[in-house]
C-alpha cells in the first residue's frame, strides 16, 4: 500500500505532483470536463500541426486535396483519441496501467515500447522544428535553443498534471487572437504569396493517402496518453461529455491549421513551419509573424511537456512491471530527466524536419494502431469499462503476468500490416503492387480489433465481476489500492 495521505496528488500550491502510476481516489478528483476541449485544442495549436499541411504539397497534391485529406485524417484519428479519454475518469489511472488488463502485468511492456517511442519521437521532431525555425528566423544558435526548450519542457513535466493544464489555459488565450489575425490575412490575400502556386499540384491517390495517414496518425498518437490528463476528473463524468469535448477540441485546431500549412506550402513554398508563420504573419501586420512564431514555440514546448510527462508514466509502468515501484516525487523527477537527455541528444543529430516528421509519424501509426484497437475493443465491447482496479497493481492477480489474447492480437495486427507498409527504407510487397498506397494502419486496426474480440469470447466475465466487487470495496475503504 502506498500512503499519500500527507500530500496532494496534483500540482496544487506550486508543489511537484506526487502521484504517477497509482490510482487517483475520488477525494482528489478535480477539474471540469469542459476544460478538456481547450486543453486539447491548444495541444494541436502549434507549428507541428502546420507542418502536417506540408506533406501533401511535397508529394504533388493540390491545396484543395491536401485540405480534404488532412481534415478527413484528423477526424478519423481524433475519434479513437476521444474514446480513450473517457477511460480516465472511470478508472482514475494512467492509460498504460489500464492496458495491463489486455496484455497482462508484464505483457503490457509490448505496448509500452511503442508508446515510449511515440513520446520520445514527438519531442525529437518538436526540437528539430523549433531549433531550425528559430535559427532561420532570428539567427539564434540551434544547440542553445534545443537545450533551453528541453529544460522548460522538463520542468513542466516534473511539476506535472495541474501546471500543464494551467499552462495550456494561458496559452489558449495568448495564441488564439494571433492565429485569428494571421488566418484573416491568408483568407483575404494579405499574407503574401499572391496567386502564385494556386494551381500547383493535382490529385494522386498515393499523395492523398499519405496526407490522410499522417493526419490520422497525428491524433491517434495521442491515444496512449489522453486519459493521463482526464484521470483527475470526477468518476461520474459522462462518457458522452468527455468524448465530445476532446473530439471537438483536438480536431478543431488541426482543421484550422492544416489548411494554413497547406497554403504556406503551395503559395509561399514553405518547408519550415516557424519560418512560414513568421513570413506570412509579418506580411499581414508588422511583427505579427515574429510574435506568433515565439508564442507558437511556447505552445510546442508545452506540448513537449505533455510528451515528457506521459513518457515518465510509461517508463515507471514498465519498471513496475518487473520490479515494484513506490510512486514518489523522486522517481518522477529522475525519469523525466533521463527522457529529456535522450530526446535532446537525438534531436541534435537530426536536421531534416520534414523527413523526420513523415517517417516518425508513420512508424508511430504502425505501432499504436494495433494497441488502440485492442484497448478500445476491450473497454467498449468486451469488458465494457468494468475492471478490478486493484488487480491492475497485482502481478498474480486477475489479469495475470502475460495475457496471450492481447499479445496475440497486437502481433497479429503488426504482422498483417507489414506487407502494406510504406517507409523510406522499406516498401511492403502489397503496397508496391498498389502503387505504394499506404493502407497499413487500416489493416492493423481491423485485424487486431477483430482478433482480440474473437479471442476474448472465452473470457469468464462473471468470475471477473466478483474480483471487481472486491476491488470496489477495497477502493471505498482505502486511500489507494494495494500496489504490487
Amino acid at each position: 500500500m502506498t500512503d499519500h495521505s500527507g500530500d496532494t496528488a496534483a500540482t496544487l500550491g506550486g508543489t511537484i505532483e506526487t502521484r504517477s502510476i497509482d490510482y487517483v481516489p475520488e477525494d482528489e478528483r478535480h477539474g471540469k470536463v469542459r476544460d478538456q476541449g481547450p486543453f486539447w485544442f491548444v495541444g494541436n495549436f502549434q507549428p507541428f500541426t502546420v507542418a502536417i499541411g506540408f506533406v501533401g504539397p511535397a508529394l504533388g497534391l493540390s491545396l484543395g486535396w491536401t485540405v480534404v485529406a488532412g481534415i478527413l485524417g484528423i477526424f478519423f484519428g481524433t475519434l479513437f483519441m476521444a474514446f480513450h479519454a473517457s477511460q480516465g475518469p472511470v478508472l482514475g489511472l494512467p492509460q498504460m496501467v489500464q492496458s495491463r488488463a489486455q496484455f497482462g502485468y508484464r505483457g503490457v511492456v509490448l505496448a509500452l515500447i511503442g508508446t515510449l517511442f511515440t513520446y520520445v519521437g514527438f519531442n525529437v521532431v518538436d526540437v528539430v522544428i523549433i531549433k531550425a525555425g528559430l535559427h532561420s528566423i532570428f539567427g539564434w544558435n540551434a544547440a542553445i535553443i534545443a537545450v533551453v526548450i528541453t529544460a522548460v519542457a522538463t520542468l513542466l513535466a516534473i511539476y506535472g498534471h495541474d501546471l500543464l493544464h494551467l499552462s495550456f489555459r494561458v496559452l489558449f488565450w495568448l495564441s488564439l487572437p494571433l492565429w485569428a489575425i494571421l488566418t484573416w490575412g491568408v483568407v483575404f490575400g494579405h499574407a503574401g504569396g499572391g496567386d502564385a502556386g494556386a494551381a500547383t499540384g493535382g490529385f494522386t491517390l498515393l499523395a492523398f493517402i499519405a496526407q490522410f495517414s499522417v493526419a490520422a496518425s497525428y491524433n491517434i498518437t495521442y491515444a496512449p496518453y489522453v486519459s493521463d490528463y482526464s484521470r483527475y476528473l470526477p468518476r461520474n463524468t459522462r462518457t458522452s461529455a468527455i468524448v465530445s469535448a476532446v473530439f471537438l477540441g483536438a480536431s478543431a485546431s488541426p482543421v484550422w491549421l492544416i489548411p494554413v500549412g497547406a497554403w504556406m506550402a503551395t503559395r509561399l513554398g514553405a518547408t519550415d513551419a516557424l519560418a512560414g508563420i513568421h513570413d506570412a504573419g509579418n506580411s499581414v501586420v508588422p511583427f505579427l509573424g515574429s510574435v506568433l512564431a515565439l508564442v507558437a514555440t511556447l505552445v510546442l514546448v508545452a506540448t513537449m511537456g505533455l510528451n515528457a510527462y506521459s513518457g515518465m508514466l510509461t517508463v515507471i509502468t514498465g519498471i513496475d512491471s518487473f520490479r515494484k515501484v513506490t510512486p514518489s516525487r523522486r522517481i518522477r523527477v529522475v525519469t523525466v530527466l533521463a527522457l529529456a537527455a535522450v530526446w535532446l541528444v537525438l534531436s541534435l543529430l537530426f536536421t531534416d524536419s520534414t523527413t523526420v516528421l513523415n517517417t516518425t509519424l508513420l512508424i508511430m501509426l504502425y505501432l499504436l494502431v494495433p494497441w488502440t484497437a485492442v484497448n478500445l475493443t476491450d473497454f467498449f465491447f468486451v469488458r465494457r469499462g468494468h475492471y478490478a482496479i486493484t488487480d491492475l497493481f497485482t502481478p498474480d492477480g486477475l489479469y495475470g503476468m502475460w495475457s496471450w489474447r492481447g499479445m496475440t492480437a497486437f502481433f497479429a495486427g503488426i504482422v498483417a500490416s507489414v506487407p502494406f507498409m510504406v517507409l523510406p527504407f522499406y516498401v511492403g510487397p502489397i503496397a508496391a503492387a498498389l502503387g505504394e498506397v499506404d493502407v497499413a494502419f487500416a489493416v492493423g486496426l481491423a485485424v487486431s480489433g477483430i482478433v482480440y474480440w474473437v479471442l476474448s469470447r472465452s473470457l469468464d466475465l462473471n468470475t471477473e465481476e466478483r474480483f471487481i466487487e472486491d476491488s470496489e470495496a477495497a477502493l471505498a475503504g482505502e486511500e489507494t489500492p494495494a500496489h504490487g
